[in-house]
Order: C-alpha cells, then sequence, then structure tokens
C-alpha cells in the first residue's frame, strides 16, 4: 500500500489535503484551500513535482522545534509539516515526504 493524499473539507468550507504515510501518520498538511478543485491541484502538483527537494524549507518554531514547509511558485506556502522533536526526525519527515508524494494515491473525502 503507497501513501496517499486524503483530500478534505474544513469546518469553515474550506478545503485541505493530508499527505499520510503508509502507515496512515500524517506527514504533511496543505495551506486550506477556497475549492476542492484547487486542493487536488495543489496535492497534484506536488505528485508531479520533480523539483520538490528544492521546495522544501527547513524551520525552527518560535518553541524551537524544528518543521519543514514545501513552496510554490511565488514562495507561497503550500503545505507544512508538524513540528518535531530534533532535526534527525525532521530529516526522517522530509525522506518520507518525497518517498509518499510522488506515487501517493489521491483521497477525496469530501463527500464521507
Amino acid at each position: 500500500m503507497s501513501g496517499k493524499f486524503e483530500i478534505s473539507a474544513s469546518s469553515n468550507g474550506k478545503f485541505l489535503f493530508n499527505l499520510k504515510a503508509r502507515n496512515g501518520q500524517v506527514i504533511l498538511t496543505s495551506q486550506l484551500f477556497d475549492s476542492l478543485h484547487h486542493a487536488v491541484e495543489a496535492a497534484q502538483a506536488l505528485q508531479q513535482d520533480n523539483k520538490l527537494a528544492d521546495r522544501i524549507h527547513r524551520k525552527v518554531s518560535t518553541a524551537g522545534e524544528p518543521y519543514f514547509s514545501i513552496h510554490g511558485d511565488g514562495d507561497k506556502v503550500i503545505a507544512r509539516s508538524q513540528m518535531y522533536s530534533s532535526n534527525t526526525a525532521m530529516e526522517k519527515g522530509i525522506d518520507s515526504v518525497l518517498e509518499h508524494a510522488p506515487q501517493a494515491l489521491l483521497v477525496d473525502t469530501t463527500a464521507e
């Protein structure tokens, strides 16, 4: 079983996706999109981006926790990770995104 992009509706009527690893763990959460179409397009763009590694920005929260974000054109944040306990754990998260995103299934859960 491969990873998957799960697209869902938020409580405010916007849409987002989570990239989940094979074990079901969320490894990336998108920004909110105004339409289902835009959320799907963004997930598909990550699937097909052969320069995805170049779009990953490593960061540190104000609490000192490492995390990463993925930026699109114009440096707009498309998605970001959870907060990690160490840089090593964050790097494993990045590796997981690079492994799972290209072959992840696209699953629309908005009708559920």
